[in-house]
C-alpha cells in the first residue's frame, strides 16, 4: 500500500511521460457557416494534458470537437501543460513556447492544484496568476473576450485524497476564491467545476485508473458544463 501512494504522489508532484504538445484532433471537422478557421491554447496542468486518460479524451480535445460538431471548424488545441506543473511553471513555458506575434481564438487557464499540494502560499499563487492572466490576454485575439478559466478540482473526492478529503476541500475553496477573484479583475469567465468533481466521491467512472485524476466521462461532465457559452467567444 505504501508504494501506490508514493506512485500516485509522483503522479501529482512531477511531470510524467506525459508533455505539454500541440494534441491531434482526428474528428472531422464540418464547414463553419463564417468560414474561418479557430485557434485554441488550453494552459494549465495535469487536469489540461489530461494525465492517465487518452489523448482524445482530454477536456480541451473534448471541447474541440463539441465545437466541430456544432459547426465550428477549430484546429486541434495547442496545450501547454504538464502533471505536477505549479503557477510558476506554468508561466516559466508560456513564456519560452509562446511566441508573442501569435493570437488565438479561445484561451483556458486551470491551474492551481499543484500549488495547494505542494504547501505554497496563497500570495504567491495569486502574484504568479496575475502574470499568466496578463499573457493569456496577449495571446488572445479578442483580449478578455476570448479568455476563460476553470476552477480547481478538488481531488479530496479521490481514493487518493479521500484520507485528507476535508483539508483538501477547504484548502482547494480558498486557491477557487483567489483564482475567481483574479478572473474577476480581468474581466475573464470563470467556470466552476469543483462542484463537478466532487461528485467523484459517489460515482468511481468519474475517476481515472490511477486513483487521482479525472476520468474521460469527468470531463465530458466539464465540457457539458460550459459548451453552451464558449462559442459566444468565438470572433465573428
Amino acid at each position: 500500500m505504501k508504494n501506490l501512494y508514493f506512485v500516485l504522489f509522483a503522479f501529482l508532484i512531477i511531470g510524467c511521460s506525459t508533455s505539454n504538445s500541440v494534441t491531434q484532433n482526428e474528428v472531422t471537422q464540418t464547414d463553419n457557416p463564417s468560414g474561418k478557421d479557430y485557434s485554441y491554447l488550453a494552459l494549465g496542468d495535469s487536469y489540461t494534458i489530461g494525465e492517465s486518460v487518452p489523448a482524445s479524451e482530454r477536456w480541451p480535445v473534448q471541447l474541440v470537437e463539441e465545437l466541430n460538431e456544432r459547426g465550428y471548424k477549430v484546429a486541434p488545441p495547442k496545450i501547454i501543460a504538464k502533471t505536477g506543473w505549479t503557477t510558476g511553471n506554468l508561466l516559466s513555458a508560456m513564456r519560452s513556447e509562446l511566441n508573442y506575434t501569435r493570437e488565438f481564438d479561445l484561451v483556458s487557464i486551470l491551474i492551481g492544484v499543484n500549488n495547494q499540494y505542494q504547501g505554497k502560499s496563497i500570495e504567491e499563487y495569486e502574484e504568479e496568476l496575475r502574470e499568466i492572466f496578463k499573457l493569456a490576454l496577449n495571446h488572445s485575439k479578442l483580449r478578455e473576450k476570448g479568455v476563460f478559466a476553470l476552477s480547481i478540482p478538488d481531488y479530496g473526492a479521490t481514493p487518493f485524497g479521500e484520507g485528507n478529503a476535508e483539508t483538501i476541500g477547504e484548502e482547494i475553496d480558498e486557491f477557487n476564491a483567489v483564482f475567481r477573484e483574479v478572473a474577476k479583475d480581468f474581466n475573464v469567465d470563470f467556470y466552476n467545476i469543483t462542484p463537478i468533481s466532487r461528485e467523484a466521491e459517489r460515482d468511481p467512472d468519474l475517476v481515472a485508473d490511477d486513483g487521482l485524476h479525472p476520468s474521460g466521462l469527468m470531463y465530458r461532465y466539464w465540457v457539458d458544463e460550459i459548451i453552451e457559452e464558449i462559442p459566444t467567444m468565438l470572433p465573428q
